[in-house]
């Protein structure tokens, strides 16, 4: 899949406008104190209140590279940095016009074109930005380790356009291997095509499709089975939230508190949209859903969502996690951990997964939701490791935004009065401060009775 280079991240929403990257890079490459020397630019006086740093993306396949008649433009396969020759380049210009994010730029000065090099590593521009709106890092390392990994998923999916569950189950698969026996209880997994028509499944491993009340006491099943007659196989659980915080979760409390050998994968679409979009344990307050329909009498769902997490955490566990897929590195990390976890004990991750349809949002807003679900503290990252005795964020967001941003994203909020996003609020900050409190104090595991 090739190789992951070090690039500069941009977080706009950061960005204060103060222009100090410009003038470290215009000193760094010209010596000077003039921005037009500056190969990185800020987006300033637009209509909108907007600053941002705008820089080369260090493209894979770069349109500039491709659009260069002289060849003075080149990508190293080394370091990933899109190379300018200066003794080749003739000026022409047509790089600033064939790249599509105004990564490179002419300078008038000097009567030639200029674009970023990453100071050979070492970023002026990320030294001086205080508001940390640059970083230098690796983003796409789990394409790199995934990459060479068999697809486990087939194509041709029943999805809704937009839907989340995909990436996730095609991702899941592929990190924890062909050695694996599935579980898909009835839902959005298993309707999608995991199980299968005409007696073929929708996956390269052997799945099954439990009941909704007994997936978890399948599997452990399962996994003792194999231990018996000496083969080590993976158990895994792709299950809705109705599998597990509601009508399955009799098994999977039994399976945790016995301490199975199982990875169970909660997949929290906050309802049952397989069947019709009904509310579920997981439905947040005020939620609209096909059983908490708006109206004069009924303003949605009248209660709060069961905070399915916490509660597997107090089943002594030996992991369990939170994650998003819009976090595709962190989601990579707790997976690992979920497997070797499960290697002596049970092992839970509970997964964000937004539903465009029963949600009501566009179908290209899917990372977009996630991504300020995390930033509004409503579905926090952390994880807890029994063995280390460690519960830790591991996405700490001290400055949340703003709740009505992220609930002005979704039909089934649309309908909330201030009263309820206020409600919503409080809710998110109670939750978080508990968070809080355990990582501070810590928790101990509970040790095996004598």
């Amino acid at each position: 899949m090739g190789n992951a280079y070090n690039t500069l991240v941009v977080y706009p929403e950061k960005c204060n406008g103060c222009g100090e990257c410009e003038k470290a890079c215009a000193k760094a490459k010209a010596d000077s104190t003039d921005i037009v020397h500056s190969r990185i630019k800020v987006l300033k006086n637009l209509e909108d209140e907007y600053f941002g740093p705008v820089v080369c993306m260090q493209c894979g396949e770069p349109s500039c590279v491709k659009s260069c008649p002289a060849g003075a433009l080149t990508k190293n396969p080394e370091t990933g940095v899109v190379e300018w020759d200066e003794d080749k380049c003739v000026s022409c210009t047509i790089c600033t016009l064939g790249c599509p994010y105004g990564g490179i730029y002419y300078n008038p000065l000097m009567s030639n074109v200029m674009k970023c090099d990453h100071c050979g590593g070492d970023p002026e521009c990320v030294k001086v930005c205080e508001p940390k709106a640059i970083e230098y890092k690796t983003e796409a390392n789990v394409y790199k380790d995934q990459g060479e990994r068999e697809d486990l998923f087939a194509p041709g999916l029943a999805a809704c356009l937009g839907c989340n569950m995909e990436i996730l189950i095609r991702h899941t698969l592929r990190h924890v291997g062909p050695n694996t026996v599935l579980a898909a209880p009835p839902g959005c997994v298993p309707g999608i095509a995991v199980v299968g028509i005409n007696g073929f499944t929708g996956t390269k491993v052997p799945s099954f499709h439990p009941l909704l009340t007994n997936t978890a006491s399948m599997l452990a099943g399962v996994r003792r089975y194999y231990k018996h007659i000496g083969r080590d196989v993976q158990v895994l659980a792709l299950a809705g939230d109705g599998g597990a915080a509601d009508v399955g979760f009799q098994s999977l409390s039994g399976a945790a508190e016995r301490g199975e050998e199982v990875l169970f994968v909660c997949i929290d679409n906050e309802g049952y949209m397989n069947t019709g979009m009904q509310r579920s344990g997981t439905t947040p307050y005020g939620s609209w859903t096909s059983t908490t329909p708006v109206g004069s009498s009924l303003p949605g769902k009248s209660g709060d969502q069961k905070y399915m997490p916490l509660i597997m955490l107090m089943h002594n566990c030996e992991y369990v996690a939170t994650a998003v897929m819009a976090y595709m590195e962190d989601y990579h990390e707790k997976l690992e951990k979920a497997i070797q976890a499960s290697k002596k004990g049970f092992a839970y991750l509970h997964v964000f997964s937004p539903c465009t349809t029963g949600w009501r949002y566009p179908q290209e807003k899917t990372m977009e939701v996630q991504r300020q679900a995390v930033a509004t503290n409503t579905f926090p990252l952390w994880e807890y490791e029994r063995e280390a005795e460690k519960f830790a964020f591991t996405h700490p967001v001290d400055n949340p935004t703003s709740m009505e941003d992220y609930i002005g994203m979704l039909g089934k909020f649309r309908h909330l009065s201030k009263e309820q996003i206020d409600h919503h609020r409080n809710t998110v900050a109670t939750r978080i401060n508990l968070l809080k409190a355990i990582a501070e104090e810590g928790i101990k595991p509970l040790k095996a009775a004598v």
